[in-house]
């Protein structure tokens, strides 16, 4: 493998932190960088993130963020998303949604036996066989083995912490104050929508970057 192998977590709009980030990054030749998803929605401009994530010819992944727009767009039909969604509805280019529709569910290195997920996976079932609405959303896994959010079933455990591996997986999605560290996973989406810091991990040599939040932009 040559250059290094980049994963930025949840951006949510912001792209002040964004930008800051790629600064610090001084991404070079070789370099490959991977946006976890979620970076649109919540934050202050998804169209200027859009464009910072183009420019630096990242592969952004699919979050459930994205995966609502994208399903609202497809169908009309209002269950898909939420109000504040439509912001970002209504302000999204032809190129970004272009963009939206490109985004791969998972982001694999065989050489370093690593996966990059926006949400996670199911444990005890093949990562490549499950399916957007699992991968973009999970957090916990309740008594019955089905993904749910957090929220839903506040005592399930992680999913990260029923996953075995291999393969290592980079995730975002679950926003927490610090970087959540398990042995064959990391999560970094440590929630600089909600005033926290945007995380990058550079890899091979597993390190972290944060940029921290300018203010909480979403309560």
């Amino acid at each position: 493998m040559t250059g290094r192998l980049i994963a930025v977590g949840d951006i949510h709009g912001c792209h002040i932190e964004f930008a800051e980030m790629l600064e610090l990054l001084e991404l070079q030749g070789g370099d490959r960088l991977v946006l976890l998803g979620d970076l649109v929605n919540r934050g202050p401009d998804s169209n200027r993130v859009i464009d910072l994530a183009r420019a630096a010819g990242s592969t952004s992944l699919l979050g459930n963020h994205e995966l609502r727009l994208l399903k609202y767009r497809r169908t009309g039909d209002r269950k898909y998303i939420k109000e504040r969604d439509l912001e970002t509805f209504d302000r999204l280019r032809p190129e970004d949604w272009a963009y939206l529709e490109s985004m791969p569910l998972t982001f694999e290195e065989p050489e370093l036996n690593t996966v990059f997920v926006h949400g996670g996976f199911l444990p005890n079932e093949p990562w490549q066989k499950q399916p957007a609405e699992v991968v973009t959303r999970i957090q916990v896994v309740d008594s019955d083995g089905r993904p749910r959010k957090r929220a839903d079933a506040p005592d399930a455990p992680p999913w990260a912490d029923l996953w075995g591996g291999p393969p290592f997986v980079v995730y975002g999605h679950t926003p927490r104050p610090e970087v959540y560290k398990l042995k064959w996973s990391i999560g970094i989406d440590t929630g600089c929508v909600l005033g926290g810091s945007l995380t990058a991990l550079v890899l091979p040599e597993k390190r972290l970057v944060q940029v921290k939040a300018r203010q909480r932009y979403f309560t």
